[in-house]
């Protein structure tokens, strides 16, 4: 009793699950109207604001150079790049400094003093010596269009007080899990944060994200203690009211590469869930003005339980299913969570072919055997990250695990 029981109640949460977070990764695409409405509206050519650009930039000496370069290619007018580098950190320094004295009307270099060093301490390190209107963050391998900041500039326009703008992940090839990683980017930036955007709760993504000065500085920057930075931000700003608009354009997105180690990016998703546990602690989605907003602010931020969740009970359903002794209609209502599953697989194959078209990326037929074949390695990865992540919170463990870059986006897709 007590078994048949279990498997109808995890069943049907998994069944909930699976087809909500089908449905709101579908959001883009329900019709033509909001799949147009996703796009940069496109620049009319006209410059009003001036944009501060911070590149937080820890160890990252081999890939600050070209990124660097790249904002340095935008015919915008009226913006400066500023490099954050850790006074421990020489050899980035070096190429931080080089790049200023090569271009000193354009980029200056920050010095990060903590002894303790992550992304938010940087960022705020940098917020005191920013001189635009605008201040907007890129990671340090991100490969930026150089016609973003007119894009930008336009879509400022009204009332808007944040713009986040598209990244995506490129290299696809790189791995069974790279191309997982980059259909995930592409769901997320193309989709999912359009949906929170129009509820009026978003949590921001970490970088390509633009701010206007005095809101980021009347909020208080970034804060220090949390491992999700950008979703955090998102998060308060949401809950004072700021307008937040979206764009994704397969033509002006920030290119970047997925870890280049299957244990690098368990780490970045223990990261990524850890902050979002962080988040959802401090309460700040609390102060929403709607229960609609709350309730969507409470399923996301506490996504990384649900996903710890899943990885311990799923192979329990699976093991009571095949071996337990149930009756026939319990057994197969336990198999309910596999239908949008399939469902998932099915948009996900749709969706990477429409990823290498707006790329210009040759999907062959294994991709796709790929795809499918590694999905439930995949979430066992991500269950993974999720149970280890609500482990160092427990434990108290908040240290900043950095992804290393090595330029896998850099190259052309095989």
């Amino acid at each position: 009793m007590f078994s048949s029981v279990f498997m109808l109640l995890v069943s049907t949460v998994l069944f909930g699950m699976s087809a909500a977070t089908l449905w709101w990764m579908l959001h883009a695409w329900r019709t033509p109207e909001i799949l147009e409405g996703t796009r940069f509206v496109p620049s009319d050519g006209a410059h009003s604001l001036s944009f501060s650009l911070l590149v937080p930039a820890r160890h990252e000496q081999g890939v600050l150079r070209h990124t660097i370069g790249r904002l340095l290619e935008s015919e915008y007018p009226d913006y400066e790049v500023l490099v954050i580098v850790g006074h421990d950190d020489p050899e980035t320094a070096e190429v931080a400094a080089r790049l200023a004295g090569e271009h000193p009307d354009r980029v200056r270099v920050v010095t990060d003093t903590h002894q303790v060093k992550n992304k938010p301490k940087a960022l705020n390190s940098a917020l005191p010596h920013c001189r635009g209107r605008v201040v907007g963050v890129f990671d340090a391998e991100d490969h930026v269009h150089p016609d973003l900041l007119s894009h930008v500039d336009h879509a400022f326009r009204g009332d808007a007080d944040v713009v986040q703008g598209g990244v995506q992940l490129i290299n696809f090839h790189s791995s069974w899990y790279s191309l997982r990683n980059c259909l995930e980017y592409f769901f997320w930036f193309r989709s999912r944060l359009h949906l929170h955007a129009s509820h009026g709760f978003i949590p921001l993504g970490g970088n390509t994200v633009f701010v206007r000065t005095e809101v980021l500085r009347r909020a208080g920057g970034w804060d220090e203690q949390c491992l999700a930075e950008d979703c955090d931000l998102g998060v308060r700003l949401s809950s004072q009211g700021a307008k937040v608009v979206v764009a994704y354009d397969s033509a002006m997105v920030t290119r970047e590469e997925t870890p280049d180690t299957l244990y690098g990016l368990l780490r970045q998703r223990t990261r990524w869930n850890q902050g979002f546990l962080q988040v959802y602690r401090k309460k700040d989605w609390k102060q929403l003005s709607t229960v609609r907003q709350r309730l969507l602010a409470r399923w996301t931020l506490s996504t990384p339980f649900l996903q710890a969740f899943s990885g311990v009970v799923i192979p329990l359903d699976v093991a009571l299913a095949l071996f337990g002794h149930l009756r026939v209609s319990v057994a197969l209502v336990s198999f309910l969570p596999v239908v949008p599953t399939l469902a998932t697989f099915a948009f996900e194959a749709v969706a990477l072919h429409d990823f290498g078209l707006q790329y210009g990326l040759r999907v062959r037929p294994w991709h796709y055997v790929k795809l499918i074949a590694g999905g439930p390695f995949y979430q066992v990865v991500l269950a993974a990250a999720a149970l280890r992540a609500v482990w160092r919170e427990g434990r108290g463990q908040r240290g900043w695990e950095l992804t290393r870059h090595v330029g896998a986006h850099l190259t052309d897709a095989a």
